[in-house]
């Protein structure tokens, strides 16, 4: 497979999702995370802080790379090349959400086909929206995000690097 696009908000990026990134790299040419720029969320951090989180989280897998963008996911896989999005599943909820977006996607791009990858059992339970509960009261998520990243989540909710404020 030639280019792969992982699309998502990654608020921040979780090691469940650096887990996919791996997965998924392994069976193309080339992997782009595309970061979303999504009115109807209300993201902690900016397009560009996740974007470069993500950069620093993935340095070490040759064939991805990072981008950010705006409007509807099948026209921007159309605007770069790209036939295929993988998408990390973790629940039956996730699939029940993703099926949905899978199928209006294909409706406004017939070129355009979604891959499923099930989320690896150790990270099935962990969410962006989690550790950011976590990181805001303090606790430790060492164990949930790249080590990278983890004095950036806690700076963003007022927390030292050991998530002490």
């Amino acid at each position: 497979m030639e280019k792969l696009v992982y699309p998502g908000s990654f608020d921040p990026i979780t090691l469940g999702h650096v887990d996919i990134i791996r997965r998924a790299a392994g069976l193309c040419d080339e992997l782009i995370v595309a970061v979303l720029v999504n009115p109807g969320k209300q993201p902690s951090f900016t397009i560009g802080e996740r974007v470069d989180m993500i950069r620093r989280c993935i340095s070490g897998i040759d064939n991805a790379s990072v981008r950010s963008f705006d409007g509807l996911l099948a026209q921007y896989l159309q605007n770069i090349g790209a036939r295929a999005i993988i998408k990390g599943l973790r629940a039956v909820s996730d699939y029940e959400y993703e099926l949905q977006m899978a199928h209006m996607n294909k409706k406004l791009n017939i070129e355009m086909e979604t891959l499923f990858m099930m989320a690896s059992l150790q990270y099935s339970f962990l969410s962006s929206s989690t550790v950011k509960d976590v990181a805001r009261y303090g606790g430790d998520i060492s164990e949930f995000i790249p080590e990278e990243i983890i004095e950036d989540v806690y700076a963003k909710f007022g927390r030292g690097k050991d998530g002490i404020s």
